[in-house]
């Protein structure tokens, strides 16, 4: 089987006909980990509300920072504005802002830029992988426990805010996302990552993995059992129609 024999398989079981029938994902999100302490931004998104575009990069985190407050993630911006709208605070260009004293404590922007495309990332995968740009090609399979997954290595457009240019995706022989493996670069190339998708479920049509957890990988590619950098549970989706 081909890269795209596998895409296509993904996004068939993952719900293409759902995910192409909308217009904007609405997730009930929980997240934590080590990642956010080392930021200092512990407790930042314990609990929210993240509209995601299925057509471009683009999420809404609400409340954030704070009740009464929403952080807006668009590619190449980010921006906290009231309920109403009303601007507070705004970055254009916040990738190219992660150096210095980031590498010690993000602002507010600069978490909101992480959580926005990450979240646009997770929340849009496989799907996106029809979009124009993207060099896809299946590369050794991996074995799990008992399991054989199938790995797809995927080398991004630039036009699509992520992680790392390069990064590996897991898939079983059902065709559900399991894991997927980059480097969180904004953290520094020191953070390769394993992140874990499990407790698949049909959500408005959608087959999502309501938990996910992400810890440092191993040269030798296996994950550590510890620390848990990045921890996200999905409570619920509903779809905004086209």
């Amino acid at each position: 089987m081909s890269a795209a024999d596998l895409v296509e398989q993904a996004v068939t079981r993952h719900g293409a006909v759902a995910f192409d029938g909308a217009s904007e994902l609405v997730a009930d999100v929980a997240c934590g980990g080590s990642a956010f302490a080392l930021r200092f931004k512990r407790g930042a998104l314990t609990r929210f509300e993240g509209r995601i575009s299925t057509g471009f990069p683009r999420s809404v985190l609400s409340p954030y920072p704070k009740p009464g407050l929403r952080g807006v993630f668009e590619r190449d911006r980010v921006r906290i504005e009231t309920d109403d709208g009303e601007p507070v605070a705004e970055r254009r260009d916040p990738r190219a802002a992660f150096r210095g004293r980031r590498n010690l404590w993000w602002d507010d922007l600069d978490l909101l830029y992480f959580a926005g495309y990450a979240l646009w990332n997770y929340m849009t995968t496989p799907f996106i992988f029809r979009r124009p740009g993207f060099e896809l090609e299946e590369i050794d399979p991996w074995r799990e426990g008992d399991e054989r997954w199938r790995r797809l290595h995927a080398r991004f457009p630039a036009d699509i805010p992520t992680h790392s240019p390069e990064q590996d995706f897991y898939f079983d022989e059902e065709g559900r996302l399991r894991r997927l493996d980059y480097t969180a670069q904004v953290f520094g190339s020191w953070a390769k990552a394993a992140h874990y998708c499990r407790e698949h479920r049909e959500l408005s049509g959608l087959l999502v993995p309501t938990r996910r957890r992400v810890t440092p990988r191993r040269p030798d590619n296996k994950p550590l059992f510890g620390p848990t950098l990045v921890w996200i549970e999905i409570h619920g989706v509903e779809l905004v129609q086209t």
